[in-house]
This record gives C-alpha cells, sequence and structure tokens, in this order.
C-alpha cells in the first residue's frame, strides 16, 4: 500500500502524511503549524503565504519533483495580479499537496509572528495580541431557521474558527444586521480573546472581507512626560510614536508635590484626573492623525505609570500613599474598557494596566521587568529607571529586589539654571579640556561639535538655547573630572580653578559655558545650587540602588541597565563619576531605551506576556526606602562626587579624578554659603 505524500514544515519541523489534493493550509492546521489565515481558507487575504523548496533534502529524506504542488491557479493570478506575490510564493489555502514536499512558512505568515526590536540583546515579541479579526461567512435566515443574526454569526465563528465567542458588545448590535446583508452575509469579526476571568466578545463587524488593520495603543505615563506607540495590531508594526508634557505638572513637579495638592484642595484629586485624561485624549487624536488612520480602529491600548499616577488617572484619591505605609488602592492587573477612563477610542476599545508591585513601585517598573527580564538572568543585574520617579530593580534567577527612589525632575533639566528639556538647540554632550579648562559641546539638531568648523551655521536655526538632563550630568561630570569641582561638589574660583570660566556668583561661584551674550543669545552657566540639585537627585537614585545591593550582600553588580527615555541619553563613563550608579565596567553599563514603553508594547502585543508579568511581580520583592535605617547613611555618602565611602576602584582605572578641595571655610564658596541654600 501506497502512502499518502509526506508533508514537511520549517522552521518547526513538523511533519506528517496527507492525501493528494490536500491544502497546504488543512495540513498545517492538523500538525499545529503557525500558518496565518484570517479568511479561513477562502483566497482573500493572502496571510498564508508559503514557500515550497524543491530538489532532495537528505535532512528531511525526501526529493521533492517539480509537480509536488498543484498548479498556479485563478484564485492566486487575480490576488498576484492585484497585488504581488512575491517570487517563489504561493497561497496555502490554494495550493494542494500533490508529492512530497517541504515548505517553508516565513516570518510573516506566522500567526504568532516575532517583532524583531532594535537592540540585539534584547528579547523578540511573539504577536499574539488580545483582538484579532476573522473572516466569517454567517447562514443566511430562512422562514424555517428563524434565529437571530447575531446567534448565527456566533455560530459561523464557532463552525469555521472553533471559536465560542458568547457575546457582542453593545454597539455592535446597531449595525450588525446592515453589516450583515451589505456584505451578502460575509463578513470581517474583530473579537476581543477574553482571559481567565473573562469571556471572549465580538467588539466591531465589518460588511465582506475588511482589508485595513486595527490598531494598539503601549502608553508610558510618567509623572513628567505622557509617551505613546500606535502598534498595527496584525503586523506588530510601530507606525507612529508621539508624546506630551503630562498636564499635571502645573499642579507639581513631582509626585510629592501633586499628592499634597489632593490633600489640601477640595476636589484637587478629581481635577488632576481630569487634567491627565485630557492631555490622553489630545495625544491620542494627535497620535492617529501622524499615522493618518482613524481614532476608532484603535481597539486595544496598554498603560503603565507609577502608582500616584495609576491612582490619578483612574480616578482614585492618592491620600494612602503620601503616608506610611503607602498603601495602593489595588496592586493588580487591572481590565477595563476605555469609555470608563473617558478615553475616546473604538467605542469598546479596551485597556489593560499593568500589575503594581507595592508602595511606590508601579507598573512601570514591572513593565521595565517584563521588558529587562532581570529574573532571567545569570549575572546579577541593576535595572534603574531613571526619571523624576527613579524605579530601581536588582535581580537575577534567584529573586528580584525592587524599590523606588524620588529623584526630582532636576535630571531632565528642571530647577537648572540654564535648563530645559531635550530639544533643538540644548546643549546634550560636553568635553572640558583639563589643561586649559576649556569646554566644547554638542547641541541637539546637529552633529558637530561647538569648536568644529561649520559649527555655528549647523545651529543658525536653533540657536544654543539652554542645557538639558544629560548636558547637565555631563558638564558636571567633565568639571569634576578636570578640577573645576570639587568631591563636595564646590566650584572654584578663577584663582584657585585658573580659568576665568569661573566667575563669582554670591557666595558661591558658576562655571561659564556659553556667553552668547553678544549675539543676543543666552549665556550658559552651571551653578552651584545646579550642582546641589543634582547631587540631591543621583544620591537618591545611588541610595536606592546600594539599598538593594545590602539586602544581596554584595558590594559591586555584574552588570547595569540604564532605562528610561532620559536614561537612553546618559554616558555611563559620566554618571558613573558622579556616582550615579555603582562601580562596575563601562562596557557593563548598557542603554534599554524607554524600557516601560518596551514592556508597555510587549503586553499589547502579546496576551500571554500579561499572564507572564502578572505571575512574575508576586515574586519580586519589594524595598521600602523610607523605612530601611541604612538609607541615610548610604544618602549622604552618595552626596559626594562620585562617593566619600566607597572608593570605585573599577571607575579609577578608568580615570583619575582631581584631588582638590574648595572648601576655605566661610569665603566666597566656602561652607557657610550651603548651609544656607540647604535650609532654603
Amino acid at each position: 500500500m501506497t502512502k499518502d505524500p509526506l508533508v514537511v514544515f520549517t522552521p518547526s519541523g513538523k511533519r506528517g502524511h496527507f492525501p493528494v489534493g490536500t491544502p497546504i493550509l488543512t495540513a498545517a492546521r492538523q500538525l499545529g503549524v503557525d500558518l496565518d489565515s484570517v479568511c479561513g481558507g477562502r483566497g482573500i487575504c493572502s496571510k498564508c503565504q508559503i514557500t515550497p523548496s524543491y530538489g532532495e533534502f537528505s535532512k528531511h529524506g525526501v526529493t521533492v519533483a517539480d509537480n509536488a504542488l498543484s498548479e498556479w491557479n485563478a484564485v492566486e493570478e487575480r490576488y498576484d495580479s492585484k497585488r504581488g506575490l512575491p517570487k517563489g510564493r504561493r497561497l496555502g489555502c490554494q495550493a494542494t499537496v500533490q508529492g512530497d514536499v517541504v515548505i517553508d512558512v516565513p516570518p510573516e505568515s506566522q500567526v504568532h509572528k516575532q517583532v524583531v526590536r532594535k537592540r540585539a540583546e534584547a528579547r523578540d515579541i511573539i504577536m499574539n495580541p488580545t483582538v484579532k479579526l476573522y473572516y466569517v461567512e454567517v447562514v443566511e435566515p430562512d422562514m424555517h431557521e428563524p434565529s437571530g443574526d447575531l446567534e448565527r454569526l456566533r455560530e459561523g465563528l464557532k463552525a469555521q474558527w472553533d471559536i465560542d465567542v458568547p457575546k457582542a458588545d453593545p454597539h455592535v448590535l446597531t449595525h450588525l444586521q446592515q453589516a450583515l446583508r451589505k456584505g451578502a452575509w460575509k463578513v470581517t469579526v474583530a473579537v476581543h480573546q477574553g482571559h481567565s476571568d473573562s469571556v471572549p466578545s465580538i467588539m466591531q463587524v465589518w460588511p465582506g472581507y475588511y482589508e485595513g488593520s486595527i490598531y494598539g495603543l503601549a502608553v508610558d505615563l510618567g509623572s513628567t512626560t505622557i509617551a505613546a506607540h500606535l502598534c498595527d495590531l496584525q503586523s506588530g508594526e510601530v507606525v507612529a510614536s508621539s508624546g506630551l508634557m503630562n498636564p499635571q505638572i502645573r499642579f507639581g513637579e513631582d509626585l510629592m508635590s501633586r499628592v499634597s495638592y489632593s490633600m489640601m484642595n477640595a476636589g484637587g484629586a478629581a481635577e488632576m484626573t481630569a487634567a491627565v485624561r485630557d492631555g490622553m485624549n489630545a495625544l491620542f487624536t494627535q497620535i492617529a492623525s501622524e499615522a493618518e488612520i482613524d481614532r476608532a480602529l484603535i481597539m486595544d491600548a496598554v498603560f503603565v505609570c507609577n502608582p500616584v499616577m495609576h491612582h490619578l488617572f483612574l480616578g482614585i484619591d492618592p491620600f494612602e500613599l503620601g503616608q506610611a505605609p503607602f498603601a495602593l488602592a489595588t496592586s493588580d492587573a487591572l481590565r477595563l474598557e476605555a469609555r470608563d477612563l473617558e478615553l475616546n477610542l473604538h467605542p469598546s476599545a479596551r485597556v489593560y494596566l499593568l500589575p503594581c508591585i507595592a508602595g511606590h513601585v508601579g507598573a512601570d517598573a514591572a513593565a521595565v521587568a517584563l521588558s529587562e527580564a532581570p529574573d532571567k538572568s545569570e549575572d546579577l543585574v541593576l535595572v534603574v529607571d531613571v526619571g523624576t520617579n527613579a524605579e530601581i530593580l536588582l535581580g537575577n534567577k534567584s529573586k528580584v529586589l525592587a524599590c523606588s527612589s524620588p529623584t526630582g525632575p532636576a535630571f531632565e533639566g528642571a530647577q537648572i539654571t540654564s535648563g530645559q528639556r531635550a530639544a533643538p538647540g540644548a546643549i546634550e554632550r560636553v568635553e572640558i579640556n583639563p589643561i586649559t579648562k576649556e569646554p566644547r559641546f554638542r547641541v541637539i539638531g546637529s552633529d558637530l561639535w561647538s569648536d568644529e568648523d561649520g559649527f555655528e551655521d549647523a545651529i543658525a536655526t536653533t540657536g544654543i538655547t539652554g542645557i538639558c538632563g544629560s548636558g547637565i550630568i555631563e558638564a558636571i561630570a567633565e568639571m569634576r573630572i578636570a578640577g573645576i569641582v570639587d568631591a563636595s561638589g564646590l566650584i572654584g574660583s578663577t584663582e584657585q580653578v585658573g580659568t576665568p570660566r569661573c566667575i563669582s556668583d554670591g557666595r558661591t561661584h558658576s562655571y561659564m559655558m556659553w556667553d552668547g551674550s553678544a549675539k543676543g543669545g543666552p549665556t550658559i552657566t552651571v551653578t552651584n545650587p545646579d550642582i546641589r540639585a543634582i547631587q540631591m537627585a543621583k544620591a537618591a537614585l545611588y541610595s536606592g540602588a546600594r539599598l538593594l545591593m545590602d539586602k544581596f550582600d554584595v558590594a559591586t553588580v555584574d552588570r547595569v541597565v540604564l532605562a528610561g527615555a532620559f536614561g537612553a541619553h546618559i554616558s555611563p563613563k559620566h554618571a558613573m563619576v558622579l556616582g550615579m550608579i555603582p562601580d562596575c565596567a563601562i562596557e557593563k553599563v548598557t542603554s534599554a531605551g524607554n524600557a516601560a514603553g518596551t514592556g508597555a508594547r510587549i503586553a499589547l502585543l502579546n496576551s500571554k506576556a500579561r499572564e507572564e508579568i502578572e505571575a512574575t511581580v508576586r515574586r519580586i520583592i519589594k524595598i521600602e526606602t523610607a523605612v530601611e535605617p541604612r538609607f541615610q547613611e548610604h544618602f549622604v555618602n552618595a552626596s559626594a562626587i562620585p562617593n566619600s565611602a566607597e572608593p570605585f576602584p573599577i571607575l579609577a582605572t578608568v580615570v583619575t579624578l582631581p584631588d582638590v578641595s574648595f572648601n576655605t571655610g566661610g569665603e566666597a564658596g566656602g561652607d557657610g554659603g550651603r548651609r544656607r541654600r540647604r535650609r532654603g
């Protein structure tokens, strides 16, 4: 008895024997091969493209003849003439088995396709969104079978796709009958897949085969900025990204000032909730406009945020987060509908908020854990999400610890004399000659350094407007390396340092980086209060990391990951000179970009990742810095540049910091002025 032809699928390696005439799509389904199809094998969607291979395959023990598949047919010809099939491709629903054959399923044809991230060290995202499209042929009603249209649509989904969809969102019923009749009883349906504590639901019905796409939002709701990525829920592609300043800033730049505003003003929490929701809707209108899509096609959204933002976004008064024990109203993941939060998206768009870890360690830290996966690391990794409120994770496969540290807005250019947000014209890179003490710098919008030919022409449109967060960090670190600033954070005088750029500024001194007065521009200086603001911010950041290291009983870490939109622009060497991060080999300090935003995108595109992070968060051990007795000790030590108690031996092999002191005991630059500033 002759065996049926052997069909081998790559890259999965799955194989099986099938009768002549079996469609490749059918064979793939029976073997559990990841071959996509929205139309269910009707030759409409082209999602099931495959590439047959011919010749001898000793690895698989088969020889594939030229006629192993059925001939090119009219459906494939029609599709190819309209949209074009890549050379060598066939449609899996049309090509049938005629002999032994090896079939390659290209990445874009896989159901759970991988979206490759740009950074090589990051994990791929497996496409498995919660909202999916299905093409369905519905049995027409007649006098003998007078069941409702919705019931017959559900029967079609069960018969053709083997999925039970018990309900439809209320608005679907208002246009269901028109869609069925306009599409001649053929429709495309968007189905929300449901999860462990909910059931699948029909979200939208289009007449006929819907050739467009549906979209989702991954949103990082930060204290200072709101960033959003608009993703195609079928391809995983980020089709637009945008951001805006959090409108709540007018109520206070840091989280605790917003909590205070809520405590001291009746209706303050509701006022801040309305502000952030209005800002969110403005952002969504903007991002849909940039992508040239209808905002009503945004059917899913994932949000990550710190606990105070989490509560204010949900309309919860953050009062309890302002006092020990910093109790959250809820720390679990939340599954809501956009209309519950007054968000103007699809009429029944879903919203998922990642779980908070505890206290002031929020869903943004959970998103960083999902993106950077410290719990899967063999070596001990410190992940620092740098922002107005820093989230810090330390861990490996054995355990993961987490804490938050209130760094304030100084790292983002706020509270800095010449500080500004990162925008064209802002100084972002700084180098200072340790001999001459002369600076050179680069500004956002130009690749040239300030001492290079063509620099003035390159910045003619933007000018030099200020200094952003990465610029102030590099400036102060370079000033320390050049001996302009001492370990305590004092700037020396012209006589002490040997440069007229050190100018008297009240009872202290400032360093003039750029004099733009001759051209009607600003003079960019770094002042002692600027340095003090950065010292306070970096000391808070370092102390949090050091507390977690204490809990691990280690003095060093194997590697450091700087996360956050701002973290992506920090120079590892300068961060270590400042003492922002622990002593570590500089090549082991990497940037993860906006890891919280990436975690949100993973959760948006892969529903299984939501379950994964919910389980992971329950295992993360939260450390509350406010009640840790050693926090203050670490903070005092970390106020020095880089640190008054820890030697930083690895850094010492890369850079030598001058042993200078500008504390003259009460004269200009002395400690007396600093004490008064601290009280004020």
